[in-house]
């Protein structure tokens, strides 16, 4: 059935996705000169005080497995009849996101490097939103278990 608690959490999860594709990943600020370093799913920018682009890498890869950790989540809500193909495809949504998360740490620690930051810089709204998606991918699996253990529950008494 697809009016279920986890669908809700499957859904946040893909809408935390767009935002993820949608919004800034990290900011960094160079003290010395104004410059900033800015990661979005698409770019790493690196901008002059004025706003102007200095340098552009593209990062479109993290936008690419933030499209398709939203698909998965999507394809997840309508496995409702095999909650075990259910929990398969959130555990693999899992790893793809923790793979998202250390790519961003590693592009930024890099820059970090290579600029020789003090701090780690600001991490933004789409960031966070990787994070809550995990902790709904999470939650929604912990009630897929329990549907399933109602059902095996049920089972037994007849």
């Amino acid at each position: 059935m697809i009016q279920r608690v986890q669908t809700i959490f499957l859904f946040l999860v893909a809408v935390a996705m767009g935002l993820t594709i949608g919004m800034e990943l990290w900011l960094q600020v160079v003290p010395d000169s104004s410059e900033t370093y800015t990661l979005s799913a698409f770019s790493m920018q690196h901008l002059s005080s004025s706003g102007e682009v200095l340098s552009s890498n593209s990062t479109w890869y993290l936008a690419a497995l933030a499209a398709f950790v939203g698909f998965l989540a999507i394809i997840s809500i309508f496995q409702y009849r095999s909650r075990a193909r259910q929990m398969m495809i959130n555990m693999i949504n899992s790893l793809f996101m923790v793979g998202i998360v250390v790519i961003v740490f590693l592009t930024t620690s890099g820059v970090n490097t290579e600029i020789g930051a003090a701090d780690n810089g600001t991490y933004k709204i789409g960031f966070w939103a990787i994070l809550v998606a995990m902790v709904c991918n999470m939650l929604a699996n912990r009630f897929i278990k329990k549907d399933e253990a109602l059902v095996k529950s049920v089972d037994r008494i007849r």
